[in-house]
């Protein structure tokens, strides 16, 4: 049984955490380019080495959460977040830069929505669902809140102070984390189990549903982490100023919560192939809006707040899907395995736009942005049709 207290405990930590940690170079990245004279992909390179982390422990967290629960893991990842955010604020060093980095990119698997929704399901199985889509609402506010917050420390305070404060503000995470129980969900033999959300018992009996659901996740992991790290950017270079990007950009919380609030009152009734499908769809529309918007203030809001609501649903369904593809007993492992791929995408993405805006614009990282929305399409809908047929890809 998954209670209220832990919903909205890890709801708030996870607002917190990926605010100081996941949001940390989309607000501060070129106050750091200007202070310290590194270049711009040295600097958002810091942002990728942590997403190779993440990679390089994906499994072993994934395990470790199956085995012995998620309220260790996330202590012990909020710790790392904080002394990894005063680590950032102290380096003077590329070398000491990095090493900062790799250590958020650590504490980010351990902190953030995987684990999180690693932790649900191993407490509540395949009921997790709608506690995956609630803690996620507050999560969704993060950047809303910590662009404009950290956008204000840094003009206060300096980036590197308004660093060391969020490494104190991690700290207060750690008494939300404590509340999540150590015990472990119990099938029911006899409980029955529709067909439409029975999860396949062996990956490798469905080894093309785990590739598709793997290319959907990493392409649109890596355009999130492209967006959040260069998203500010790119709308003040078609035409809003710097503190106008910002309001606008943080826009794109709202629209994740909001997504996800629909899809927590009605999402019931559509199942999670389903939204993953309207999620992949609205994806390269948004991206077309701004592009052809000639740098209009509302075409910009509506884009912030549309795709805003695609990544959202992306969430839930990166949360849900496993749920009806995969095993939920061993959720953590399977979706460990299944995340390196976006975890390497993830952290190549910053760099790589970084390198196109330099050399050709943001107009040429939105037609990327566009193809990779129209790639995740074709992948949901190939999934769809998969599931539909029931087919299974044997090794």
């Amino acid at each position: 049984m998954i209670s209220s207290r832990l919903v909205w405990s890890l709801g708030l930590s996870q607002l917190i955490l990926w605010g100081i940690s996941f949001y940390f170079i989309g607000v501060f990245g070129d106050l750091i380019i200007a202070d310290t004279g590194w270049s711009r992909t040295s600097v958002y390179g810091g942002f990728s080495a942590a997403l190779l982390a993440m990679a390089a422990v994906s499994v072993t967290v994934g395990n470790t959460v199956d085995r012995i629960g998620g309220r260790y893991v996330m202590i012990g990842g909020t710790l790392v977040c904080s002394a990894s955010c005063v680590a950032l604020g102290f380096a003077d060093t590329i070398t000491l830069y990095y090493a900062a980095w790799v250590g958020l990119g650590i504490a980010m698997r351990c902190t953030l929505y995987d684990a999180a929704f690693a932790t649900l399901v191993r407490i509540g199985g395949s009921a997790a669902r709608p506690a995956i889509t609630k803690i996620t609402l507050l999560g969704g506010l993060a950047s809303t809140c910590f662009w404009p917050i950290g956008h204000f420390l840094a003009d206060t305070y300096g980036w590197r102070d308004a660093a060391l404060i969020y490494g104190g503000v991690a700290l207060m995470t750690v008494p939300l984390h404590y509340f999540i129980p150590t015990a472990q969900y119990q099938i029911d033999e006899t409980e029955h189990v529709p067909s439409m959300s029975r999860p396949a018992k062996n990956l490798s009996r469905n080894k093309l549903n785990a590739v598709l659901y793997a290319t959907i996740i990493a392409l649109g992991n890596g355009l999130h982490a492209g967006m959040s790290a260069h998203l500010i950017s790119i709308l003040a270079e078609l035409g809003l100023g710097a503190g106008l990007a910002v309001s606008v950009a943080s826009l794109r919380g709202i629209g994740q919560s909001t997504a996800r609030l629909i899809e927590l009152l009605f999402g019931s009734r559509v199942h999670p192939l389903d939204l993953n499908m309207i999620s992949t769809l609205a994806t390269p529309l948004c991206f077309i809006l701004i592009l052809s918007s000639g740098g209009y203030v509302a075409a910009a809001v509506a884009f912030s707040f549309v795709y805003g609501g695609t990544v959202g649903l992306l969430t839930i369904t990166r949360g849900t899907l496993p749920l009806v593809l995969f095993d939920h007993e061993t959720y953590g492992s399977i979706v460990g395995k299944l995340l390196i791929p976006s975890f390497i995408v993830s952290a190549a993405a910053p760099a790589a736009f970084a390198i196109i805006i330099e050399k050709y614009g943001s107009n040429a990282a939105l037609y990327i942005a566009i193809a990779v929305g129209f790639v995740m399409l074709a992948a949901s809908l190939c999934l769809r049709l998969n599931w539909k047929l029931g087919s299974r890809v044997q090794i």
